[in-house]
């Protein structure tokens, strides 16, 4: 069971939600509640740092970190370099602090070039005033192929996987202390079928965290474009025998009235199941 609870009454896994959109940022008043910030995730697996992704929430993330220390070392995985998931990095302050130290993780494929020079074209004129070059942090770069099992730590496994997505997507699934979090997003379910990948990537997990940007309703007119449904994740949680759904990838279209009311039919559809907010701190 998960509940929410404050960081200080934390067991040895957390995960805190610090971006739950998708697509692009979405600030304003009708969306205060469930949050405007794009995809960004931290797990503290003991005293260890993971970020997954970094979006535009990131920068938040990183305003904590310095308050709460000195020196930083995390671990950031990417799920795929769309701008949404990566937007955040240039104005992640801690990474232009020499003390610093940061692993970044992303799968080929769905990597078609080199996760530096993908990251160098967001922070490269017109675009951005600053290059990667102003990053002062002790910054290592880690490739891998999709499917493999990698060990940031020697206590963390992240086992990886394709996910179907317009230039592809990398899966994860962290298992430490014997508690496991899958991070699904960014995927499109095929009608009528489970997805092998998603499956055991969620195989019992205590947190399932998936992409439900539409609707049964919207996902009939946006075939192909990469993402799923809350609906889909239901079965697809159920059929993976995951404790806890965390619905994702909130539509920038989607107010707090309309998330409002997918969180009461998805409650209603299965136990154990929310829509992730900013802020929203879940200990395993």
């Amino acid at each position: 069971m998960v509940s929410i609870a404050p960081r200080e009454a934390a067991a040895s896994l957390s995960v805190r939600f610090w971006g739950v959109r998708g697509t692009v940022p979405s600030p304003g008043p009708e969306r205060a509640r469930y949050g405007g910030e794009t995809c960004c995730v931290e797990l503290r697996c003991g005293e260890r740092i993971l970020i997954l992704d970094a979006g535009t929430g990131l920068r938040q993330l990183g305003a904590a970190l310095q308050r709460e220390r000195p020196e930083i070392d995390a671990d950031i995985f990417f799920s795929h370099c769309h701008i949404d998931h990566i937007l955040g990095l240039p104005f992640f302050a801690p990474a232009y602090a020499a003390q610093n130290r940061f692993r970044l993780w992303a799968g080929r494929p769905p990597l078609v070039i080199p996760l530096a020079e993908a990251l160098g074209r967001l922070m490269s004129a017109p675009l951005f005033p600053a290059t990667m070059e102003a990053l002062k942090a002790n910054i290592e770069f880690r490739e891998f192929r999709c499917g493999e099992t990698l060990e940031p730590h020697p206590d963390i496994l992240v086992r990886t996987a394709s996910l179907q997505h317009p230039d592809g997507t990398t899966g994860y699934r962290i298992e430490y202390g014997g508690k496991v979090v899958a991070y699904v997003t960014d995927t499109e379910h095929r009608p009528g079928a489970m997805d092998a990948n998603v499956l055991a990537l969620a195989d019992h997990a205590d947190l399932m965290i998936y992409d439900a940007t539409f609707t049964e309703d919207e996902y009939r007119k946006h075939v192909g474009w990469g993402h799923s449904t809350w609906d889909v994740g239901v079965r697809l949680a159920n059929a993976a025998n995951a404790k806890t759904l965390a619905l994702f990838h909130h539509a920038p279209e989607h107010d707090d009235a309309f998330m409002d009311a997918i969180a009461a039919q998805a409650a209603a559809a299965r136990l154990n199941t929310i829509v992730a907010r900013e802020g929203t701190l879940l200990t395993l």
